[in-house]
């Protein structure tokens, strides 16, 4: 928890703008390092009443689900400006990264992976804003939690959780979705049965790419004849679909999430995790066109699938939450699905061999649904138009001791509504990029050098004219290299590492900027 004596804070240069360089940065990692940090905003909170409950307080040694009982806070109403969580973990020893989740009455309202501690220990924690989940939060709900974790004789490391959520008093900013639902298990697969008035209808999945094996780097995988360790029978190409009644309702570009131990180098991650690593954002697909169809009372079949994994092969997990606004003015909603048409999805890899073998991949797909529904305020027609596009280039050497990518995907989906007032639409376009390379040398030394960008644009408008905007640039950029088949000692690892979260728009703006040699934080700046 190398934590102290690592900063000298310098000069203020302008309201909330600080600086900081580096003090003792060692020669190499040691038995310590700084505790793990983000760049990412923490979550804002009200200055208001709050409440704190505590949902669980726990070790997770092996694959036990954690299962205790939620109760709804006492003395902050039952209407909320803000509900945060917050899990705090500490671990030491040895250890894997760890995937996990956490369930409040089978709703999924976390994801989350957990940093490789030192062999001293580390501590971390997570912040989310989970006022969507204020339904959930309203009764007496049975709670779950799971780390999957492995301790024995080489793998030391005990994870201690300790989790709550603090609610806020007050009106939230913006409505909450009035039901929270999951899907249901029955013989013929999940099935979902809305509320007869559900005039927006949101479906999230937290769709991870996870178990150790190739579909936790399914970017790297390739086609036959294609000589690389992880195949794929398509290639690298993945989309996470979500079908009702056997229709396509949605498409997604998955993020190519990267655990703390990966790219063969865990040096990369010790301080400074790649995004989202600790706080896995959900897939959302807006299924307002099938509302028409889901309000008539009845279950509808509701299928999650991942597009590119080789038949039979486990690896993805993808749980389901529906969001549910319901009209409060009408008990019953008529309507229908207009339009439910896609492109042909095109996905084209192809391989060429040589000293540098190379594989080139191009692939995307477009869906437009359409429907309307007949509400209290009238008659409303939502279109959803969705663009997947994944370029990339995979280049290895025969044993695979170069091995590197660069992979650029985009998803670029615009949601428009008519009727009831001015159109009104809402376009987001999320681009990925991963560019990185693992090399072992003659030395039998491992080097990864890798950058991870995250980016999102969001514009609103309202009859044609812009009423909200704004931007996120999260990016990663490491470089850490380690003698290969050697004891932790005389690994001899360094490694440097940086992240910048810049977000700015119509509500404003934020810049954070941290950066790392070998475990000690060598730089913490804000401004804008």
């Amino acid at each position: 928890m190398l934590a102290t004596a690592v900063l000298l804070v310098g000069a203020l240069f302008g309201a909330g703008t600080a600086t900081a360089r580096a003090a003792d940065v060692p020669a190499e990692f040691g038995t310590d390092w700084h505790d793990p940090v983000t760049a990412a905003p923490p979550v804002a909170r009200p200055h208001t009443k709050s409440c704190q409950v505590t949902l669980a307080d726990t070790q997770f040694r092996d694959f036990t689900p954690y299962r205790g009982a939620y109760t709804p806070p006492k003395g902050c109403g039952d209407h909320w400006s803000k509900v945060v969580l917050r899990l705090d973990g500490t671990v030491k020893g040895r250890q894997y990264d760890r995937l996990g989740y956490l369930h409040v009455g089978g709703v999924e309202i976390l994801r989350t992976s957990t940093p490789e501690p030192s062999p001293d220990g580390i501590a971390w924690h997570v912040e989310k804003d989970v006022t969507r989940y204020s339904d959930t939060f309203r009764s007496p709900r049975d709670v779950e939690m799971l780390i999957g974790n492995v301790v024995d004789d080489t793998y030391t490391g005990v994870i201690d959780v300790h989790v709550t959520l603090t609610f806020y008093a007050g009106s939230p900013a913006e409505r909450t979705p009035d039901r929270v639902l999951t899907l249901a298990d029955t013989p013929d697969g999940t099935t979902l049965t809305t509320p007869r008035n559900s005039e927006r209808i949101v479906a999230e999945v937290y769709a991870t790419g996870s178990g150790g094996g190739c579909e936790e780097f399914w970017y790297l995988t390739v086609a036959d004849p294609a000589s690389y360790s992880c195949k794929a029978d398509h290639g690298p190409y993945r989309e996470v679909q979500i079908k009702v009644d056997g229709r396509t309702a949605g498409i997604a570009a998955p993020f190519p999430n990267v655990w703390t131990g990966g790219w063969s180098d865990p040096f990369l991650w010790y301080v400074v995790p790649a995004p989202g690593a600790f706080d896995v954002r959900p897939i959302e697909y807006d299924l307002t066109p099938f509302a028409g169809l889901l309000d008539d009372g009845r279950p509808h079949r509701v299928e999650v699938s991942v597009v590119g994994v080789p038949a039979g092969q486990a690896g993805w997990s993808a749980p389901v939450n529906v969001l549910v606004w319901q009209d409060a003015h009408r008990d019953r909603l008529t309507g229908a699905v207009t339009r439910d048409t896609a492109t042909d999805l095109v996905n084209s890899s192809t391989y060429t061999p040589g000293s540098e073998n190379r594989v080139d991949t191009k692939a995307g797909h477009r869906l437009t649904v359409s429907g309307y529904l007949d509400t209290s305020h009238g008659r409303v027609t939502t279109t959803v138009t969705r663009t997947l596009a994944d370029t990339s280039v995979h280049r290895w050497t025969d044993g695979e001791n170069t091995d590197g990518l660069d992979a650029t995907w985009t998803d670029d989906q615009t949601v428009a509504t008519t009727g009831s007032g001015p159109a009104r639409s809402a376009h987001t376009l999320r681009t990925y990029t991963l560019d990185g390379v693992t090399t072992i040398g003659s030395d039998d030394r491992l080097r990864t050098v890798l950058t991870l960008g995250d980016r999102v644009s969001v514009t609103e408008l309202r009859g044609g004219r812009r009423t909200a905007w704004s931007r996120l640039d999260d990016t990663y950029r490491g470089d850490a290299s380690y003698a290969l088949d050697a004891p932790r000692e005389q690994r001899h690892a360094v490694g440097t590492s940086s992240e910048r979260y810049r977000s700015y728009g119509s509500g404003g703006c934020y810049d954070h900027t941290l950066a790392t040699a070998q475990g000690a934080l060598t730089l913490d700046r804000r401004g804008c």
